[in-house]
């Protein structure tokens, strides 16, 4: 059995090993047919890549020559552009060597001509101081000559001669100063004009302001819409009511109420206080309280006048009048209530008539009457003593009263005894301290002032000064100022006056020279 088997496990193997090396050749066999395939590949690839790479190269030799080409021509550019500036810059050099060459030929002419007037000159040097030293011999021997014959020194003539030109020349500048003043009043009045315009640029906008706005005070600023309402009907219809502009800005706590009417700016405040402390405020009911205060403003007004002429003992007004009377509470002038004022000057009038033995309730009457053109209920070009003239004409008032009304700013002649007496009147109500916003103290100082530069002047005994400031009385001694130093004494105050004091109006300085001879007869 063994025997048996033994060979074909024999054959076996020897099958196995025969298959194992055929196997090996043909892994052998495929391998080598990979290699040379991969070979193959690989001698393609590189041969594509050497292809690519020539062609990259040309292609990068191609851009270095177009570069190169364009940088050459850019470089040939700026070489042609440096060239042409260097060419410009030789043209210019040229043409300055020209010029400086034609410059230096002109300064040695005038050099040469220099040269010339120089010794010309040193020549007429010697000349003159030749003559000069002939000159001041002759003028020795004639000032010698002249001491001799006079018997006064050289030094004393000239004090003499000073002396007599200076009291000369003050003489002549006196009167040459007298002829300008007189000169300048033929142009007085169109200077005068020139003064008042100018005053108007400096002060017109502080008076307006103080006659044509009203401030009215809130307790916030949200009553302020209110005030304007929805879309600002409120505001409209409160300003077509009452015809007064209402300001709202960003003024804390208060809203400006601007009308030459102060009538109506006060019938709009107290408008608004109403409005305001009810609360309700709309177009509807704005109407109805603009009614209701203007009936309860003019009833005021006249309840005004009608008290006014009773305290003043006034009788037999006309009710037109005595209306305008109590719209004079509403009205100001210079800061000065109007009422206020014409009642002083009524008072005054009354007294001042008494005083001279005039008829005292005709010069109250028209000194309460004197300003009532100052508050037309429309506008006119008259000036105010003109058309209050025209209204007392209109309402019966006697003709004395008319001509002291119209007269009492010179507008027209004064007929009567009363127009003087109003005029002064007026003067005094307007020009006494604290009227018109004045301080006593500043008020005081200022007169002190006036009476201190009038005693700074040698030969002034006394000075006063009168009319609230307005003339300063100087009297002098007659034995120490002539009649000529009087009036240059005058203009000398009056310019120190002018140039280190600061005063309202006018100041007029009245010189006085006296002469008395007393003797006593025993």
């Amino acid at each position: 059995m063994i025997d048996y088997i033994m060979p074909i496990i024999f054959g076996i193997a020897i099958g196995l090993a025969i298959g194992y090396v055929i196997a090996k050749m043909l892994e052998k066999t495929k391998a080598t047919q990979i290699l040379r395939n991969t070979r193959k590949e690989a001698a393609t690839i590189i041969k594509e890549a050497q292809i690519e790479a020539e062609a990259s190269r040309k292609d990068k030799i191609l851009q270095a020559k177009e570069k190169f080409i364009e940088l050459k021509s850019e470089h040939e550019k700026v070489i042609i552009a440096r060239d042409r500036k260097i060419a410009e810059a030789e043209k210019r050099a040229r043409d300055k060597e020209s010029q400086i060459s034609q410059e230096l030929d002109k300064n040695k002419k005038l050099n040469l001509d220099i040269a010339t007037k120089m010794s010309e000159y040193d020549k007429k040097v010697e000349y003159y101081d030749r003559k000069t030293e002939e000159v001041d011999k002759l003028h020795r021997k004639q000032v010698d000559q002249l001491e001799v014959i006079s018997g006064l020194s050289a030094v004393d003539a000239k004090k003499e001669l000073i002396a007599s030109l200076k009291e000369q020349a003050k003489s002549d500048a006196m009167a040459s100063i007298q002829e300008t003043i007189e000169e300048a009043k033929l142009t007085a009045q169109q200077e005068a004009r020139k003064v008042i315009l100018n005053t108007i640029q400096r002060v017109g906008v502080e008076q307006t302001v103080e006659n044509c706005v009203s401030v009215f005070n809130i307790e916030s600023d949200d009553v302020k819409g209110r005030i304007i309402g929805r879309e600002g009907r409120n505001i409209r219809a409160l300003e077509a009511a009452t015809g007064v502009e209402i300001i709202v800005d960003d003024t804390p706590e208060a809203i400006i109420l601007s009308c030459f009417d102060p009538v109506r700016r006060e019938i709009a405040r107290l408008s608004l206080h109403n409005l305001v402390t009810d609360g309700r405020i709309h177009p509807a009911r704005i109407e109805e309280v603009v009614k209701k205060t203007e009936k309860q403003i003019q009833q005021e007004i006249i309840e005004i006048g009608k008290r006014t002429v009773i305290d003043l003992g006034i009788h037999g007004l006309h009710p037109e009048l005595i209306k305008t009377i109590g719209r004079m509470k509403y009205r100001s002038s210079y800061g000065q209530n109007l009422l206020q004022h014409s009642r002083e000057v009524a008072n005054l009038c009354g007294l001042m008539a008494a005083e001279l033995g005039l008829n005292a309730k005709l010069a109250k009457r028209a000194g309460l009457l004197h300003d009532i053109g100052k508050v037309p209920e429309s506008e006119s070009e008259l000036p105010h003593a003109l058309l209050g003239m025209q209204w007392a004409e209109k309402y019966n008032e006697s003709a004395e009263i008319c001509n002291a009304i119209g007269a009492h700013h010179d507008e027209i002649e004064m007929k009567t005894l009363i127009a003087p007496i109003v005029q002064v009147c007026d003067a005094i109500s307007g020009a006494r301290p604290g009227a018109r916003r004045q301080i006593l103290d500043s008020y005081i100082q200022r007169l002190k002032d006036l009476e201190d530069i009038a005693f700074g002047f040698t030969g002034v005994q006394k000075a006063y000064a009168i009319q609230a400031g307005r003339e300063l009385r100087v009297i002098v001694e007659s034995e120490k100022v002539t009649d000529a130093k009087a009036a240059e004494l005058s203009f000398s105050i009056s310019q120190k006056i002018q140039n280190d004091m600061t005063y309202p109006g006018q100041v007029r300085v009245t010189v006085i020279r006296e002469t008395r001879s007393v003797n006593i007869a025993k």
